[in-house]
């Protein structure tokens, strides 16, 4: 295999996610519309709420690593280069980005909505 095809790649985690591969695309990019409206929105971070989000990020890392072990036939033991160790900080850094994100925009959804409107067309 000397080209990256994507549809191999596609194939590939397929096979290894079966139907939640479509589940965790569809998260990703209903996660990323809704970040970026929410962003729109509010024209800026809240910084309470991202630390608080990063601090919860910390469990989505740990539960992609857990997804990761589960889905392939390896575990963390048969880690034996650093190209193994390379992959295990990137799914790790993917899941505490991802999930970051997804509990700011959560959060930011939640207050948004549950804050009372302002009635501008009071007399």
């Amino acid at each position: 295999m000397k080209d990256l095809n994507p549809l191999v790649l596609l194939s590939v985690f397929e096979e290894m996610l079966g139907p939640l591969l479509w589940l965790l695309l569809a998260v990703v990019i209903l996660g990323i519309i809704a970040f970026a409206s929410l962003l729109l929105r509010e024209k800026h971070l809240v910084s309470r709420r991202l630390v608080r989000s990063e601090a919860l990020g910390i469990v989505g890392g740990a539960l992609s690593l857990v997804l990761m072990a589960k889905v392939s036939s390896s575990g963390f033991t048969d880690a034996g280069g650093p190209a193994d160790w390379l992959l295990i900080a990137l799914v790790f850094g993917a899941g505490l980005v991802g999930s970051t994100i997804l509990i700011y925009t959560m959060a930011g959804w939640w207050t948004a909505l549950r804050k009372p409107t302002l009635n501008m067309n009071t007399k």
